[in-house]
């Protein structure tokens, strides 16, 4: 029987290492092309601005935005077609061309700071000014995290030259640069209008402490192995990126897995590096979440979805804390050695987000996540704690769901995402009570009830 176990568990990693190896060959015939210098389709994308600051964007040739559409700003390739919205006076305004990629502080005193997340562009001839904007960008369904492209982007393209092409522009107005230049790019998009390198719907960061993800990844790229036993769900981490930490900054994972955090960050743009006691992929250091070769307070944020017991054969590693039963204390003393490197290497000021789940078993409840909280505020300060849903385990079956009610237990539905900060040093807030002046809201009646 053990020998079935190990052959499984050889075939497991065998499997592992030619998915790596096919998306590596993937990866380099990528960058090949790029090389060659083969053209990439054109995307457009939706800026915002009000009176206030139209002005500067337009002089400058600069539009910016805020840490919520960054995830949009740094998927713009230099060529994309970019255009305004004055949302106080309900007009668009087009067309743009980024004449660069888009980054993070650019211009760092731009709009005061305010909108950091940036594209220089230019003219494509002079500026066309359209009326409703609110009708038209309904009729074409966008908002500021919807790209177009494709077809879509066609038929954008041609509320700024209705009816023209290129052969009807030499015949009627050779003098019109504006026109011309707009359709010259429609003709670079209808050379790669059945591709598609970017998602319909770029995700916005969540607003309230549950989180439901129906998908383990998003966008085109797989992030991790959504059959690695325990795979996180890639929307975690990138919430987790987008509020606490900004292009370039370190993202370090403790207990990789199979790389979610590593292909997460690759795409939105983060260093990053990721360790495990038992490596899946040759792009994970092998480490031991105990004592990680990094020097002291140098990580800008660290993600660690650790095992929750030994409920999941994680690796054959003797040293994996997979290994110990959550019933035990031992388990708790052996997270609270990571939690400890965490504190190490963690800046301060900086986040932590541990994903920890609780665990029933054979008539036993244990608060996994309460425990591994207590031990995190010996060491961090609180932040907040997220509901992230359970999807996808192998538990949520209607046997399971039926046994679940007839023997009156309850299958676990939700992780605790417990996010804490490293102490900066600076003078700490009072313990006393605070004197809050809350605003109270009255209920609206429902008139529909009766009595």
């Amino acid at each position: 029987m053990e020998e079935m176990v190990r052959n499984k568990r050889r075939d497991t990693s065998l499997e592992n290492e030619k998915r790596w190896i096919k998306m590596e060959r993937r990866e380099k015939n990528l960058r090949i092309s790029r090389i060659e210098g083969e053209e990439k389709p054109i995307r457009g994308f939706i800026f915002t601005c009000s009176n206030e600051t139209e002005d500067e964007c337009l002089k400058n040739l600069l539009f910016g935005t805020d840490r919520v559409y960054g995830p949009i700003v740094i998927r713009i390739r230099k060529g994309d077609l970019v255009f305004l919205v004055n949302t106080d006076k309900n007009v668009l305004y087009g067309v743009f061309k980024a004449v660069a990629d888009g980054g993070f502080k650019i211009v760092p005193d731009a709009w005061k700071g305010r909108y950091p997340y940036q594209v220089k562009v230019e003219v494509l001839g002079k500026v066309k000014e359209l009326k409703q904007a609110d009708k038209i960008l309904k009729k074409f369904g966008l908002k500021r995290n919807t790209p177009l492209y494709g077809k879509k982007l066609l038929d954008f393209l041609d509320l700024f030259t209705p009816k023209l092409t290129l052969l009807n522009l030499e015949i009627n107005n050779k003098d019109d640069i504006t026109t011309r230049l707009i359709l010259q790019e429609k003709e670079k998009i209808k050379k790669h209008i059945n591709e598609r390198d970017i998602e319909d719907e770029i995700p916005l960061i969540e607003s309230t402490t549950f989180w439901d993800f129906p998908k383990q990844s998003y966008g085109l790229t797989p992030k991790g192995d959504n059959k690695y036993p325990g795979v996180t769900p890639a929307l975690v981490i990138y919430n987790m990126v987008w509020r606490y930490t900004d292009p370039g900054d370190l993202v370090v994972d403790l207990m990789a897995g199979s790389g979610t955090t590593l292909d997460v960050c690759k795409e939105e743009k983060r260093r990053c590096i990721c360790f495990d006691i038992a490596p899946p992929r040759r792009d994970i250091i092998q480490s031991d979440a105990r004592n990680v070769p990094l020097k002291d307070n140098t990580v800008d944020m660290i993600f660690i979805d650790s095992p929750y017991g030994d409920n999941i054969r994680y690796n054959d590693h003797p040293g994996c804390i997979g290994k110990i039963s959550a019933e035990s204390e031992k388990f708790y003393d052996e997270l609270e050695k990571v939690m400890k490197e965490c504190y190490r290497i963690l800046k301060p000021g900086k986040i932590l987000g541990w994903l920890i789940g609780d665990q029933w078993v054979k008539r036993r409840f244990t608060p996994v996540g309460f425990k591994v909280y207590e031990r995190l505020c010996k060491y961090f300060e609180p932040v907040d704690i997220i509901c992230v849903a359970r999807r996808g385990q192998a538990s949520h079956t209607a046997v399971w769901h039926n046994r679940a009610r007839r023997f009156n237990f309850y299958l676990r539905g939700f992780k605790y995402l417990i996010i804490v900060r490293k102490p900066s040093g600076k003078k700490k807030e009072s313990a006393e009570p605070r004197k809050i002046e809350w605003t109270y809201y009255e209920r609206k009646k429902n008139t529909n009830m009766e009595g």
